[in-house]
């Protein structure tokens, strides 16, 4: 199974195995229930996880009926317990919507939900995140998540976002990100999928993001918190709900 995940997620574009893949994920979903891990969106309970990743695929990664990956997982958390965004009136630009959370955002009635891609075939509105479609000061929250590391103009799509918030609105744009580096990576004239995969972790990714990511999210305009909301959870629940060890959720305002 790790094998074919590992082939697939490198061969066959997002978009296109996002199509037919949760179908196929739901019914083998049926042979791996269990006690172990639990996904906190939908409370579905398994004996162990999917494996997920293009180079060295992490084990119990992705719980297969709602398609959540550890930072999913861990969001989901976040937004329940550190945010309004289950108890105010917003509304909400959600860029490259995770499958994971699609349907239940739009039960939410507290929510005017808005999702936007380039390709996603879940998307309301097909749109470049170098210039999104909507006015200035029109959104309470955006979230993007796993997008600026592909864009060709990182700088200019950071303006977007932080156009279109309104004042005192907030975001949460996570991308993944080289501790051990103190700068960000990214040449345009690297554009061999291999020296791509090699440098920055995936072969579509055109540039890999260190400790600086916060300042260039500052330069944007946006108040950033780097939250360690990880460590405030309980190690039972990491183990339980499969979460990243180490991830930083960069939460960004506009004061």
């Amino acid at each position: 199974m790790k094998i074919i995940i590992s082939i697939a997620t490198r061969l066959i574009p997002r978009h296109y195995l996002q199509h037919v893949s949760h179908i196929f994920l739901r019914i083998l979903s049926l042979f791996m229930r269990g006690n172990k891990f639990e996904d906190p969106i939908n409370g579905k309970k398994y004996n162990k996880l999917l494996p997920y990743g293009r180079l060295k695929p992490r084990e119990n990664a992705l719980a297969p009926d709602s398609m959540s990956l550890e930072r999913h997982r861990l969001m989901w958390l976040f937004l329940q317990q550190k945010t309004n965004f289950f108890t105010e009136k917003l509304k909400f630009l959600h860029v490259a919507p995770e499958f994971c959370f699609i349907n239940i955002f739009k039960k939410m009635e507290n929510l005017e939900y808005i999702t936007g891609d380039l390709v996603s075939p879940w998307a309301d509105v097909k749109m470049d995140v170098h210039n999104i479609p909507f006015n200035d000061n029109e959104f309470d929250v955006v979230i993007c998540n796993h997008v600026l590391e592909h864009v060709r103009d990182d700088k200019k799509v950071m303006k977007e976002f932080y156009r279109v918030m309104k004042k005192g609105g907030w975001g949460i744009f996570q991308v993944p990100i080289d501790m051990n580096n103190k700068q960000t990576i990214e040449d345009p004239n690297i554009t061999d999928p291999k020296d791509r995969e090699r440098l920055y972790w995936q072969s579509d990714h055109l540039r890999l993001y260190g400790l600086d990511y916060s300042k260039r999210l500052q330069k944007a305009g946006f108040k950033v918190t780097e939250n360690n909301f990880i460590n405030e959870l309980e190690q039972e629940l990491v183990n339980k709900y499969a979460l990243p060890k180490n991830e930083i959720i960069y939460f960004c305002e506009k004061i």
